[in-house]
């Protein structure tokens, strides 16, 4: 076999080999083609089924829609119907009160009308009455001899006595009603109060006066040129009177705090008997310590024994300063210890809170402790002091109202007030220079003279009573209740006095005749 068949043998098969490639490769792509055929005709299908069912619920749904619209139309419709009929209702009503109201327009200008016809004729007929009154009057001016004017003076008057009787009357109508349900009640509680409080009736007074071991001691308590006396009263703040009286130095103070601390120093020194100016001031200091802590013993003391609960420790110490004040010779802290009990007791027998009555009762005179040393009478120094540390609104009015300064708020106010006039008043427990004693009772006598009407006037019981003897032709019963009142609203704006005064006026009538 040659080259040329061999070359020839293998383009053919070459070629054969491509055309057969050609032709897989068409049998190929034919069957693709048909595989793609199948799928779009599939996809146009389910995408035609697809439309429809979107084009029937879209219909569906549409309708629906359509429905429901309808409905909310004829809902609103109908709403739109019965606003209609609502305001056609409305404007016949309206209609009807406004025929309503034109008719009462029409009537109203008819009584107008009457009205001013009325009132036209009644001012004529005022007129007429007018001069009928004034023809009237004249003529019984000149009967009675009488102006107008004095006639009503005269009227007015005879009205004004007869109210002052009546009001007279009442008042003493009220006073005897009040007396006779509560005197008797207030005279048991007192005399409970009083008897449980069994106290002597005299209270201890403090001394000024030193008494001496001897003469001699009088010449070492003056000290070479007097510089022991000296230095005594600089010391202490007390005057030393030196006088001829055998065996005694009397003590000169208006502070009674300064003059105990004297006494003390002075006595322990007479005992001691080294009497210098280096050895008094420190005995002073000494007595000075031991008094501060002696006040504030006493002012503990006395709130323990009441039991009142918890107090500032400057209250205390003014408290236990209480124990060296006097009034008309009554020891401040008794007395006030006394109220206090008694304002319990009343307190107690009411249903009140007896440690605030208490605390009130003890607390009333807290001004007396310091009105030395700062201006202002002892109700006021006592209250700003009380209200200064806290106390109680109860407690700041009795100390107010005490002595009638202010108005009682409270209850135990009025107890405190009547709990202090009975610690004052009772026999023994308070007592007066004669001087001022016979002054007080002329004042009174004066003062009972001052009114038309009285006779004569006798204070009796120690002044502690005013009796007025008055003309029975110039004051009658009820003028005598007049009367006594305002001679006991006098007494108490005018007079300083302790305890209380009775006020008796007395009106006596007496018929004589001779038999023969």
């Amino acid at each position: 076999m040659d080259v040329t068949t061999i070359l020839l043998s293998g383009v053919i098969g070459l070629i054969i080999g491509i055309a057969i490639m050609a032709i897989a490769g068409k049998m190929g792509l034919t069957k693709s083609e048909q595989q793609a055929k199948l799928t779009i005709q599939e996809a146009e299908s389910k995408a035609e089924s697809t439309i429809k069912q979107a084009v029937l619920e879209g219909k569906t749904q549409a309708h629906e829609l359509k429905l429901n619209a309808e409905k909310e139309i004829k809902a609103q419709e109908s709403k739109l119907l019965e606003k209609e009929n609502s305001l056609i209702r409305k404007e016949d009503s309206l209609n009807f009160r406004d025929e309503a109201l034109v008719s009462k327009e029409v009537q109203l200008e008819k009584k107008n009308t009457q009205l001013s016809e009325r009132m036209s004729a009644l001012d004529k007929k005022e007129a007429e009455l007018e001069k009928q009154i004034d023809s009237q009057v004249e003529e019984l001016e000149r009967i009675a001899a009488m102006t107008s004017q004095q006639a009503k003076d005269e009227l007015f008057s005879i009205i004004e006595k007869r109210m002052d009787n009546e009001v007279l009357s009442y008042i003493k109508e009220r006073e005897d009603e009040a007396k006779s349900t509560a005197d008797e009640k207030a005279r048991n509680i007192i005399a409970l109060s009083v008897q449980r409080l069994s106290q002597e009736e005299a209270a201890d007074r403090m001394v000024s006066v030193v008494n001496l071991p001897s003469e001699e001691m009088k010449g070492r308590i003056i000290g070479r040129e007097g510089r022991n006396i000296k230095a005594i009263e600089q010391a202490t703040g007390v005057d030393l009177n030196i006088d001829d009286t055998p065996e005694v130095i009397t003590l000169s103070c208006f502070d009674p705090i300064r003059r105990e601390v004297a006494r003390q120093a002075l006595e322990s020194l007479i005992k001691d008997g080294r009497i210098q100016p280096g050895r008094i001031e420190e005995v002073v200091r000494k007595v000075r310590k031991d008094m501060d802590q002696s006040i504030l013993k006493a002012g503990e003391d006395a709130i323990f024994r009441l039991g009142i609960g918890k107090m500032d420790k400057d209250m205390i110490r003014l408290i236990g300063k209480l124990k060296y004040r006097y009034s008309y010779g009554q020891n401040a802290l008794q007395h006030s210890m006394e109220v206090a009990e008694l304002t319990g007791m009343m307190a107690a027998e009411l249903g009140l809170n007896q440690v605030l009555a208490k605390r009130a009762g003890l607390l009333h005179d807290l001004g007396k402790a310091i009105d030395y040393e700062v201006d202002g009478s002892h109700v006021e120094l006592g209250y700003k002091f009380a209200k200064k540390h806290g106390e109680d609104e109860v407690v700041l009015n009795a100390i107010q109202s005490h002595h009638g300064d202010a108005e009682p708020k409270y209850l135990i106010s009025n107890l405190v007030y009547a709990a202090d006039t009975l610690s004052a008043a009772r026999p023994g427990a308070r007592k007066e220079q004669m001087q001022n004693y016979i002054k007080r009772l002329e004042d009174l006598e004066r003062i009972s003279k001052s009114f038309d009407g009285v006779e004569s006037t006798y204070a009796i019981q120690a002044g502690r009573e005013i009796r007025v003897f008055v003309a029975p032709d110039q004051i009658d019963d009820l003028k005598a209740v007049k009367l006594a009142r305002e001679l006991k609203d006098k007494i108490e704006a005018e007079l300083t006095y302790p305890g209380q005064i009775k006020v008796t006026v007395i009106r006596e009538t007496r018929a004589n005749e001779i038999a023969k």
